[in-house]
């Protein structure tokens, strides 16, 4: 069985992931974990397929076909399994400046931590006027050192930048 990463954009529009759900289905594959937004019109998504090794190749094809719809790129999968670890889930919110998010990774490498997801937005603050950050971040951890060490190094960034950092 292939497991592949399909990266997937194109013009928003209605039917997009609907297309994108039946080729994969037409050709045998099974949709297994997404991520799919729109961001200022264009629809973006992440795709982990799993398909029979010798429907991949027609798979790869016909998502390849959709080009004018949707521009699909297929990768392969890691087969590297993954460690085990623990994840710490925290929002970030604040008035949102340039380098926020660079200040917030920033702090998470220099622990040597992965991000498994980062999910964030803009929105008008209410009363105050202007525009909030708000971030949602889910940071791989493998012991409980890292977990203390990085919160207490996020709580100083929090000073630093004007923003809060919390844990949901």
């Amino acid at each position: 069985m292939a497991q592949l990463i399909l990266t997937a954009f194109g013009d928003d529009r209605s039917g997009l992931v609907q297309t994108l759900s039946a080729t994969i289905s037409e050709h045998g594959g099974n949709w297994e974990q997404s991520a799919l937004s729109e961001l200022a019109g264009t629809f973006a998504g992440v795709v982990l397929v799993s398909v029979a090794d010798q429907n991949a190749s027609a798979l790869t094809e016909a998502l390849t076909a959709l080009a004018g719809m949707l521009t699909v790129t297929v990768h392969e999968a890691s087969t590297v399994p993954s460690p085990a670890h623990e994840t710490l889930t925290f929002t970030v919110l604040g008035n949102d400046r340039p380098g926020i998010v660079r200040d917030v990774t920033s702090r998470i490498a220099a622990h040597a931590l992965s991000i498994d997801s980062f999910e964030s937005s803009t929105r008008e603050a209410p009363m105050a006027g202007g525009a909030l950050f708000e971030a949602t971040v889910t940071v791989q951890v493998t012991d409980h050192d890292d977990r203390a060490a990085l919160l207490a190094d996020l709580e100083a960034l929090a000073g630093e930048i004007h923003v809060d950092v919390t844990l949901p």
